[in-house]
Protein backbone atom coordinates (compact mmCIF):
# COMPACT_ATOMS: atom_id res chain seq x y z
CA UNK A 1 0.00 0.00 0.00
CA UNK A 2 1.58 3.54 -0.66
CA UNK A 3 0.33 6.02 2.26
CA UNK A 4 0.08 9.62 1.60
CA UNK A 5 0.82 11.52 4.50
CA UNK A 6 0.22 15.44 5.29
CA UNK A 7 3.56 16.21 6.91
CA UNK A 8 2.78 19.39 7.93
CA UNK A 9 -0.46 18.85 9.44
CA UNK A 10 -1.02 18.94 13.58
CA UNK A 11 0.06 20.71 16.55
CA UNK A 12 3.76 18.89 16.28
CA UNK A 13 4.41 19.01 12.47
CA UNK A 14 6.72 18.07 10.70
CA UNK A 15 8.90 16.81 13.35
CA UNK A 16 6.60 13.95 15.37
CA UNK A 17 4.70 13.57 12.18
CA UNK A 18 7.82 12.44 10.11
CA UNK A 19 9.56 10.74 12.44
CA UNK A 20 6.85 8.90 13.27
CA UNK A 21 6.73 7.90 9.23
CA UNK A 22 9.55 6.98 9.46
CA UNK A 23 9.50 4.43 12.67
CA UNK A 24 6.34 2.62 10.61
CA UNK A 25 7.79 2.54 6.99
CA UNK A 26 10.85 1.12 8.71
CA UNK A 27 8.27 -1.37 9.92
CA UNK A 28 6.37 -1.92 6.93
CA UNK A 29 8.90 -2.73 4.34
CA UNK A 30 6.81 -3.74 1.81
CA UNK A 31 4.69 -0.81 2.13
CA UNK A 32 5.51 2.89 1.00
CA UNK A 33 5.14 6.23 2.28
CA UNK A 34 4.94 9.54 0.90
CA UNK A 35 5.48 12.53 2.74
CA UNK A 36 3.94 15.17 1.56
CA UNK A 37 5.42 18.92 2.57
CA UNK A 38 7.54 21.57 1.43
CA UNK A 39 10.81 21.26 0.76
CA UNK A 40 12.60 23.20 3.27
CA UNK A 41 10.14 21.35 5.90
CA UNK A 42 10.71 17.75 5.07
CA UNK A 43 13.29 16.84 2.80
CA UNK A 44 16.19 17.62 5.62
CA UNK A 45 14.86 15.15 7.53
CA UNK A 46 14.83 12.47 5.28
CA UNK A 47 18.46 12.08 4.94
CA UNK A 48 18.53 8.70 6.76
CA UNK A 49 14.86 7.54 5.63
CA UNK A 50 14.49 3.91 4.60
CA UNK A 51 14.15 3.25 0.74
CA UNK A 52 10.23 3.02 1.35
CA UNK A 53 9.95 6.62 1.69
CA UNK A 54 9.42 9.30 -0.80
CA UNK A 55 8.55 12.97 -1.13
CA UNK A 56 5.68 14.52 -2.84
CA UNK A 57 6.25 18.56 -2.50
CA UNK A 58 2.87 21.09 -1.38
CA UNK A 59 2.73 24.53 -0.62
CA UNK A 60 2.60 24.74 2.83
CA UNK A 61 -0.47 23.70 5.74
CA UNK A 62 -3.86 24.98 6.76
CA UNK A 63 -4.03 26.01 9.94
CA UNK A 64 -5.58 24.36 12.42
CA UNK A 65 -8.07 27.30 13.51
CA UNK A 66 -8.85 28.30 9.64
CA UNK A 67 -11.96 28.02 7.97
CA UNK A 68 -11.72 24.59 6.14
CA UNK A 69 -13.62 25.97 3.21
CA UNK A 70 -11.95 29.02 3.22
CA UNK A 71 -8.65 27.58 3.80
CA UNK A 72 -9.03 24.95 0.55
CA UNK A 73 -9.96 28.04 -1.79
CA UNK A 74 -7.06 30.29 -0.96
CA UNK A 75 -4.65 27.19 -0.54
CA UNK A 76 -5.37 24.35 -3.35
CA UNK A 77 -1.57 23.14 -3.48
CA UNK A 78 -1.46 23.16 0.14
CA UNK A 79 -0.10 19.73 2.10
CA UNK A 80 -3.23 18.23 3.09
CA UNK A 81 -5.43 18.77 -0.38
CA UNK A 82 -2.46 17.60 -2.33
CA UNK A 83 -2.49 13.85 0.02
CA UNK A 84 -6.00 13.74 -1.06
CA UNK A 85 -5.68 14.61 -4.89
CA UNK A 86 -2.90 11.56 -4.86
CA UNK A 87 -5.61 9.30 -3.52
CA UNK A 88 -8.32 10.41 -6.36
CA UNK A 89 -5.71 9.95 -9.02
CA UNK A 90 -4.56 6.58 -7.79
CA UNK A 91 -0.49 7.57 -6.85
CA UNK A 92 -1.43 6.60 -2.95
CA UNK A 93 -4.17 4.24 -1.51
CA UNK A 94 -5.03 6.24 1.43
CA UNK A 95 -3.80 9.46 2.81
CA UNK A 96 -3.04 10.05 6.49
CA UNK A 97 -3.73 13.77 8.19
CA UNK A 98 -3.30 15.00 12.09
CA UNK A 99 -4.21 18.29 10.87
CA UNK A 100 -7.32 20.46 10.94
CA UNK A 101 -10.00 18.15 10.69
CA UNK A 102 -12.53 20.02 8.83
CA UNK A 103 -9.96 20.69 6.21
CA UNK A 104 -8.97 16.83 5.87
CA UNK A 105 -12.71 15.74 5.01
CA UNK A 106 -13.44 18.57 3.09
CA UNK A 107 -10.27 17.86 1.23
CA UNK A 108 -11.51 14.37 0.70
CA UNK A 109 -15.07 15.04 -0.27
CA UNK A 110 -13.78 17.45 -2.60
CA UNK A 111 -10.97 15.55 -4.23
CA UNK A 112 -11.75 12.00 -3.75
CA UNK A 113 -15.91 11.85 -3.61
CA UNK A 114 -18.45 10.18 -1.27
CA UNK A 115 -19.29 6.27 -1.82
CA UNK A 116 -22.19 5.66 -4.15
CA UNK A 117 -25.20 5.45 -1.66
CA UNK A 118 -23.69 7.30 1.13
CA UNK A 119 -25.08 10.76 1.29
CA UNK A 120 -22.62 12.06 4.52
CA UNK A 121 -19.13 10.29 5.53
CA UNK A 122 -18.80 9.56 9.01
CA UNK A 123 -15.20 9.88 11.64
CA UNK A 124 -15.17 5.71 13.09
CA UNK A 125 -13.02 6.28 16.42
CA UNK A 126 -12.28 3.47 18.87
CA UNK A 127 -13.34 3.97 21.97
CA UNK A 128 -10.57 1.77 24.41
CA UNK A 129 -13.16 0.04 26.98
CA UNK A 130 -12.35 -3.15 27.82
CA UNK A 131 -14.00 -4.60 24.81
CA UNK A 132 -13.58 -1.62 22.29
CA UNK A 133 -16.00 0.10 20.90
CA UNK A 134 -16.42 1.50 17.30
CA UNK A 135 -18.34 5.35 18.10
CA UNK A 136 -19.40 7.30 15.09
CA UNK A 137 -19.91 9.95 13.55
CA UNK A 138 -17.55 11.77 15.95
CA UNK A 139 -17.57 15.13 14.32
CA UNK A 140 -17.68 14.85 10.61
CA UNK A 141 -21.32 15.31 9.92
CA UNK A 142 -22.53 18.00 12.45
CA UNK A 143 -26.48 17.77 11.02
CA UNK A 144 -27.51 14.32 10.02
CA UNK A 145 -30.99 12.90 8.77
CA UNK A 146 -31.91 9.36 10.09
CA UNK A 147 -30.91 7.86 7.20
CA UNK A 148 -27.40 9.16 7.72
CA UNK A 149 -27.25 7.12 11.23
CA UNK A 150 -28.62 4.32 9.17
CA UNK A 151 -25.45 4.71 6.43
CA UNK A 152 -23.26 5.32 9.87
CA UNK A 153 -24.77 1.95 11.60
CA UNK A 154 -23.66 -0.13 8.02
CA UNK A 155 -20.69 1.77 7.26
CA UNK A 156 -19.68 0.77 11.19
CA UNK A 157 -20.74 -2.67 10.97
CA UNK A 158 -18.03 -3.25 7.82
CA UNK A 159 -15.74 -1.29 9.65
CA UNK A 160 -15.78 -3.15 12.84
CA UNK A 161 -15.84 -6.63 11.22
CA UNK A 162 -12.57 -5.82 9.52
CA UNK A 163 -11.01 -3.61 11.97
CA UNK A 164 -11.95 -5.48 15.04
CA UNK A 165 -12.37 -8.78 14.23
CA UNK A 166 -16.00 -9.29 14.85
CA UNK A 167 -17.06 -12.35 13.02
CA UNK A 168 -20.61 -12.47 13.49
CA UNK A 169 -22.83 -9.21 12.60
CA UNK A 170 -21.60 -6.48 14.57
CA UNK A 171 -24.33 -5.29 17.29
CA UNK A 172 -25.24 -1.32 16.39
CA UNK A 173 -26.81 0.59 19.42
CA UNK A 174 -27.93 3.86 18.80
CA UNK A 175 -27.03 6.45 21.83
CA UNK A 176 -29.77 8.61 22.93
CA UNK A 177 -31.51 9.63 26.36
CA UNK A 178 -33.05 6.69 27.32
CA UNK A 179 -33.53 2.70 26.06
CA UNK A 180 -37.26 2.82 25.45
CA UNK A 181 -37.90 3.68 21.40
CA UNK A 182 -40.01 6.70 22.26
CA UNK A 183 -37.31 8.63 23.92
CA UNK A 184 -35.07 11.13 22.44
CA UNK A 185 -35.53 13.94 19.57
CA UNK A 186 -37.43 13.32 16.16
CA UNK A 187 -33.97 12.32 14.40
CA UNK A 188 -33.18 9.90 17.42
CA UNK A 189 -37.18 8.50 17.12
CA UNK A 190 -36.68 7.98 12.88
CA UNK A 191 -33.57 6.89 13.17
CA UNK A 192 -34.88 4.11 15.41
CA UNK A 193 -37.33 3.08 13.39
CA UNK A 194 -35.34 3.20 10.59
CA UNK A 195 -32.66 0.58 12.06
CA UNK A 196 -35.40 -1.27 13.50
CA UNK A 197 -36.36 -2.32 10.21
CA UNK A 198 -33.48 -2.60 8.30
CA UNK A 199 -32.18 -5.99 7.21
CA UNK A 200 -28.75 -5.04 6.77
CA UNK A 201 -27.35 -4.15 10.37
CA UNK A 202 -27.98 -6.12 14.01
CA UNK A 203 -29.40 -3.44 15.71
CA UNK A 204 -29.99 -3.71 19.47
CA UNK A 205 -31.77 -0.62 20.25
CA UNK A 206 -30.93 2.28 22.10
CA UNK A 207 -27.66 3.21 24.66
CA UNK A 208 -28.02 5.16 27.45
CA UNK A 209 -24.20 7.36 28.28
CA UNK A 210 -23.86 5.46 31.39
CA UNK A 211 -23.92 2.32 29.27
CA UNK A 212 -21.09 3.46 26.62
CA UNK A 213 -18.51 1.53 27.69
CA UNK A 214 -20.65 -1.37 28.74
CA UNK A 215 -20.15 -4.28 25.94
CA UNK A 216 -24.03 -3.40 24.98
CA UNK A 217 -23.37 -3.01 21.09
CA UNK A 218 -20.08 -3.12 19.30
CA UNK A 219 -20.91 0.05 17.36
CA UNK A 220 -22.66 3.44 18.40
CA UNK A 221 -24.08 5.65 16.19
CA UNK A 222 -25.32 9.20 16.37
CA UNK A 223 -24.56 12.23 14.68
CA UNK A 224 -21.38 13.73 14.69
CA UNK A 225 -22.07 16.58 17.42
CA UNK A 226 -23.14 14.31 19.74
CA UNK A 227 -20.09 11.68 19.25
CA UNK A 228 -18.16 14.46 18.79
CA UNK A 229 -18.90 15.45 22.55
CA UNK A 230 -19.00 11.63 23.62
CA UNK A 231 -15.77 10.78 22.61
CA UNK A 232 -13.91 14.38 24.08
CA UNK A 233 -15.86 13.65 27.55
CA UNK A 234 -14.94 10.07 27.62
CA UNK A 235 -10.84 11.09 26.82
CA UNK A 236 -10.99 13.85 29.64
CA UNK A 237 -13.14 12.26 32.44
CA UNK A 238 -10.28 9.05 31.58
CA UNK A 239 -7.68 11.42 32.04
CA UNK A 240 -9.28 13.63 35.31
CA UNK A 241 -9.77 10.31 36.96
CA UNK A 242 -6.20 8.65 36.05
CA UNK A 243 -4.82 12.02 37.53
CA UNK A 244 -6.91 12.57 40.49
CA UNK A 245 -5.90 8.47 41.62
CA UNK A 246 -2.50 9.38 40.84
CA UNK A 247 -2.25 11.95 43.42
CA UNK A 248 -4.29 10.46 45.94
CA UNK A 249 -1.66 7.43 46.65
CA UNK A 250 1.51 9.67 46.04
CA UNK A 251 0.08 12.40 48.51
CA UNK A 252 1.37 10.50 51.52
CA UNK A 253 4.17 7.61 52.72
CA UNK A 254 1.33 4.74 53.06
CA UNK A 255 -0.14 5.78 49.96
CA UNK A 256 2.81 5.77 48.32
CA UNK A 257 3.85 2.30 49.65
CA UNK A 258 0.09 1.11 48.15
CA UNK A 259 0.42 3.27 45.00
CA UNK A 260 4.12 1.54 44.54
CA UNK A 261 1.60 -1.96 44.26
CA UNK A 262 -1.26 -0.73 42.13
CA UNK A 263 1.45 0.99 39.36
CA UNK A 264 1.91 -1.91 37.24
CA UNK A 265 -2.13 -1.66 36.91
CA UNK A 266 -2.30 1.92 36.75
CA UNK A 267 0.01 2.21 34.01
CA UNK A 268 -1.57 -0.70 32.14
CA UNK A 269 -5.21 1.21 32.61
CA UNK A 270 -3.18 4.51 31.52
CA UNK A 271 -2.03 2.53 27.95
CA UNK A 272 -5.00 1.27 27.65
CA UNK A 273 -7.04 4.69 27.68
CA UNK A 274 -3.78 6.82 25.69
CA UNK A 275 -5.41 7.75 22.46
CA UNK A 276 -1.99 7.18 21.08
CA UNK A 277 -2.10 3.91 21.11
CA UNK A 278 -4.80 3.88 18.62
CA UNK A 279 -3.36 6.51 16.28
CA UNK A 280 -5.79 7.62 14.17
CA UNK A 281 -9.92 7.76 12.87
CA UNK A 282 -11.17 6.61 9.95
CA UNK A 283 -13.28 8.87 7.86
CA UNK A 284 -15.55 6.04 6.32
CA UNK A 285 -18.13 6.58 3.43
CA UNK A 286 -15.22 8.57 0.46
CA UNK A 287 -14.20 6.79 -2.23
CA UNK A 288 -10.54 5.87 -0.89
CA UNK A 289 -9.60 5.32 3.22
CA UNK A 290 -8.63 8.52 4.89
CA UNK A 291 -6.81 8.40 8.65
CA UNK A 292 -7.41 11.31 10.24
CA UNK A 293 -4.90 11.78 13.81
CA UNK A 294 -5.52 13.23 17.00
CA UNK A 295 -4.48 16.86 16.38
CA UNK A 296 -1.96 16.93 19.23
CA UNK A 297 -0.27 13.34 17.77
CA UNK A 298 3.46 12.22 18.46
CA UNK A 299 5.16 10.01 16.84
CA UNK A 300 3.90 7.06 18.48
CA UNK A 301 0.50 8.07 17.49
CA UNK A 302 1.74 8.65 14.16
CA UNK A 303 3.32 5.31 14.02
CA UNK A 304 0.42 3.79 15.28
CA UNK A 305 -2.22 5.11 12.88
CA UNK A 306 -0.09 4.19 9.57
CA UNK A 307 0.01 0.54 11.14
CA UNK A 308 -3.70 0.58 11.61
CA UNK A 309 -4.00 1.33 7.94
CA UNK A 310 -3.23 -2.29 7.20
CA UNK A 311 -5.51 -4.08 9.87
CA UNK A 312 -8.21 -1.81 7.78
CA UNK A 313 -6.66 -2.79 4.36
CA UNK A 314 -8.00 -1.40 1.07
CA UNK A 315 -10.32 -3.64 -0.14
CA UNK A 316 -12.49 -2.44 2.80
CA UNK A 317 -13.64 0.38 0.16
CA UNK A 318 -15.14 -2.82 -1.81
CA UNK A 319 -17.15 -3.96 0.99
CA UNK A 320 -19.05 -1.01 1.81
CA UNK A 321 -19.93 -0.07 -1.24
CA UNK A 322 -21.55 -3.91 -1.43
CA UNK A 323 -22.82 -3.26 1.74
CA UNK A 324 -24.66 0.43 0.91
CA UNK A 325 -25.74 -1.03 -2.54
CA UNK A 326 -27.78 -4.35 -0.59
CA UNK A 327 -29.25 -1.52 1.90
CA UNK A 328 -30.74 0.33 -1.25
CA UNK A 329 -33.15 3.04 -1.14
CA UNK A 330 -33.55 3.14 2.24
CA UNK A 331 -29.95 4.83 3.17
CA UNK A 332 -30.28 7.97 0.76
CA UNK A 333 -34.22 8.07 0.78
CA UNK A 334 -35.66 11.86 2.24
CA UNK A 335 -39.13 10.08 3.21
CA UNK A 336 -37.86 10.81 7.05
Amino acid sequence: MRIAVDALGGDNAPDQIIAGSLVAAREMPNDEVILVGDEASVEPRLRDAPDNVSFCRACGAIAMNEDPAKALRTQPDSSVVVAARMVCAGEAGVFFSAGNTGATVAAALLEIGRIRGCRRPAIATVLPFDAPVLLLDAGATVSCRPQDLLNFAILGSVFARRYLGIADDPRVGLINVGEEPGKGNNLAKAAHELLSRSNSVHFVGNVEGYAIGSGVADVLVTDGFTGNVVLKTTEGVAREILGTVHGAVASRTIRKLAGSLLRPQLVAIREQLNPENYGGSFLLGVHGLVVIGHGNSRARGVFNALKGISRAGSSIIEEIQKALATAGEHTTGDTI
